[in-house]
């Protein structure tokens, strides 16, 4: 985003406008985090402004300020297509392709008002007006305290937005231990401490509100874990009668590809979590050092996301779907162990 683009989006915003803000589907963290840091500063210029997320999101992030003003468009959907009909501009939000809206995917691609993208996923596809788009970002919420302080307004960081930016840039950091992590995320991090983000309370919000079953939903996934010691390689499955004895619940399953890559001498960690409703298989990948599973996820599963962490889906069966995932490895054999 140049400097010809910040003054194009000033001149925008100097005036009132129907905005709308959007997230991915199944929104984590930093896309609650971002749209509704945003929501707060854009409050700020008495614009109207509305969080439409394509569907719901975990329990563990509905206590974020504003949360509660959120639509859902697979629950609100002729209440969501009018404000996306009427809007004058529309924000994406931590996504770069239409598609990662679901069922959003056709009226936002067909609206007429102008789009601003701000991402840090890699690939972006071309529908944006204005495109703030970086892949060495930490997170989305990091681009937005930059995106704020491009129009000269970080003296407009209240405890509301300090909040919620805080709550995406822990999160997409792994709480800033990721290689994303960087000197100037934490001076923006100190800055949203300064400003009111209580990063004890927050912390708290996000990491410690297990609930029974999940515990032990958890247990099974570790049960469930193998090793490919060849391939540097653990992976998990969960299946759906798996998830019903535990009563999953969104959310419950997040983070858990992670305990794979915890493991010694482990490069790639994968989790298949099982998907009779829609009918797929959901993938989520982990990687150390310079292994791409960006790349594995576009090549092989439907996906994409960064260098180290990605998702995707696979409409095999649970079964087919890891033999599928196993009779790749040997092709990325090289790469993993030179890791």
């Amino acid at each position: 985003m140049n400097k010809q683009d910040i003054s194009n989006i000033k001149l925008l915003l100097s005036t009132k406008k129907r905005i709308v803000i959007v997230p991915h589907k199944n929104p984590d963290g930093d896309a609650i985090g971002s749209t509704l840091g945003l929501y707060h500063y854009l409050l700020k210029g008495n614009h109207d402004v509305k969080v439409i997320a394509p569907n719901d999101y975990p329990n563990f992030l509905k206590w974020i300020p504003g949360e509660n003003t959120i639509l859902k468009h697979d629950s609100q959907t002729q209440e969501c297509n009018a404000l996306i009909n009427e809007a004058d501009i529309i924000f994406t939000l931590d996504f770069n392709a239409f598609h990662r809206t679901g069922n959003m995917e056709t009226i936002l691609s067909e609206s007429s008002a102008i789009k601003i993208m701000i991402d840090h996923h890699q690939a972006p596809d071309d529908y944006a007006t204005y495109m703030f788009s970086d892949v060495s970002m930490s997170s989305t919420c990091e681009m937005i305290y930059y995106f704020i302080d491009m129009l000269g307004d970080t003296n407009k960081v209240d405890s509301n937005i300090a909040t919620c930016l805080y709550v995406g840039i822990m999160t997409d950091t792994g709480s800033f231990r990721f290689r994303s992590t960087t000197s100037r995320t934490h001076e923006i991090v100190a800055h949203l401490i300064e400003k009111g983000a209580d990063n004890t309370n927050i912390h708290a919000h996000v990491y410690d509100s297990n609930s029974y079953n999940r515990l032990q939903l958890l247990g099974c996934a570790l049960n469930n874990l193998k090793v490919i010691p060849e391939s540097k390689t653990a992976y998990i499955t969960l299946s759906q009668n798996e998830l019903q004895k535990y009563d999953y619940k969104k959310g419950d399953t997040e983070g858990v590809v992670n305990y794979g890559l915890s493991l010694d001498g482990i490069v790639l960690a994968a989790i298949f979590i099982e998907d009779k409703q829609e009918g797929i298989i959901k993938i989520s990948l982990r990687s150390k050092g310079d292994f791409s599973v960006n790349e594995l996820s576009r090549a092989h599963f439907n996906g994409g996301g960064h260098t180290n962490a990605a998702g995707g889906r696979s409409h095999l069966s649970l079964q087919d779907t890891v033999e599928k995932f196993i009779s790749i490895l040997p092709s990325y054999s090289k790469a993993l162990n030179n890791e």
